[in-house]
């Protein structure tokens, strides 16, 4: 049997390895040819000291306390070289991917379709080459290259990992590098190239209530989530706890996917959305911000975990609403586009 682990470095490259039963993650990641940090790997320096945010594994008891005291191992610390996963695990490693002499991987595609969905969003669909599975973290990201220039921008997958046809959501810029390209000259057959995966915004194993929050195409990366957790609810893996979402855009026709979130809602017992619309002028029946839909019921006296993914303003505005009313949720993990080009990654 093998197990999956991801490891995620500081400057945000997250690099995925295969464990043995029965292996060190620190053996598993050197015959991969990964040099995550070590000087004694006999439990005894500390130097390979990370984080395992979700996973089950053995630490054994032959590493001693100034390695990792008992309080960092109650909160989810580890040492690669003693650590024995069960299952799949996520490990933070709190140094940068270029320190341990790997790199972010290049997988090569060619776009499917690109579909107009409304005139601020475009969905571009990339068939990834024979052999070129990526594996990601659902709400994690990718460099795409646009093609004819020497950019790049960055898109969360709103598809599953593993899949060989990827999906993105991307906010339709005037002037935009990406959106001029998938305006104009975008074809089906044209070469892509992906890098990736990026990001430490990912859905961790849900243990209490979620509130996910979605500004226009930031809607991309719960997408992913979502779709996870209807495949592990099909593999019996799910769990009770109430998932809600609240997504909003500027006007009406902005409002994408939501036959999707439809889907996802008869699917998950557990799972429910709201859609919101900031134009006063709007029919919906519900306007203005995600920050006037946030009401005690999502957010359960602050026992829930956070997700945001939007705008900038979005996202400080939802900063600023906490802090307000002295919510402190036990996590919050969000995501802001940078200003250059909507959908592109801070």
């Amino acid at each position: 049997m093998s197990y999956t682990i991801a490891l995620n470095f500081e400057d945000g490259v997250t690099r995925f390895i295969g464990c043995k039963e029965g292996e060190t993650v620190l053996d598993a990641a050197y015959r991969q040819k990964v040099n995550l940090p070590m000087d004694c790997s006999d439990g005894v320096c500390g130097t390979c000291k990370g984080h395992c945010e979700q996973g089950e594994f053995d630490m054994g008891d032959e590493y001693i306390e100034d390695a990792l005291s008992d309080e960092e191992a109650a909160e989810g610390m580890v040492l690669t070289c003693q650590m024995v996963p069960s299952s799949d695990c996520v490990i933070q490693v709190p140094v940068a991917s270029t320190l341990c002499k790997t790199q972010v991987g290049k997988v090569e595609g060619t776009v499917a379709a690109v579909e107009q969905l409304s005139e601020d969003s475009i969905e571009l669909v990339v068939d990834l080459d024979e052999g070129a599975e990526i594996t990601f973290l659902p709400g994690q990201y990718v460099h795409i290259d646009v093609p004819g220039t020497e950019a790049h921008r960055s898109y969360s997958f709103s598809s599953l990992p593993g899949e060989q046809r990827a999906t993105f959501l991307i906010r339709n810029i005037p002037n935009g590098v990406m959106s001029g390209y998938l305006g104009d000259r975008a074809a089906v057959g044209d070469r892509l190239t992906l890098t990736g995966p990026l990001g430490s915004f990912y859905i961790r194993e849900v243990t209490r209530p979620v509130l996910m929050l979605a500004g226009g195409t930031g809607l991309a990366p719960f997408l992913s989530m979502l779709a996870q957790l209807v495949q592990k609810q099909e593999e019996g893996k799910g769990d009770d706890q109430p998932i809600h979402l609240i997504y909003g855009v500027n006007k009406d026709d902005h409002l994408v996917k939501v036959d999707a979130l439809e889907a996802f809602a008869a699917k998950l017992p557990n799972f429910t959305f709201a859609t919101v619309v900031v134009d006063e002028g709007s029919e919906h029946p519900r306007k203005g911000y995600v920050t006037h839909h946030m009401d005690a019921e999502v957010m359960h006296d602050g026992d829930v975990d956070v997700y945001l993914c939007g705008p900038p303003p979005m996202v400080d505005a939802v900063l600023k609403h906490f802090d307000a009313e002295g919510i402190v949720p036990q996590s919050f993990h969000y995501e802001k586009f940078t200003p250059n080009e909507a959908g592109s990654k801070s």
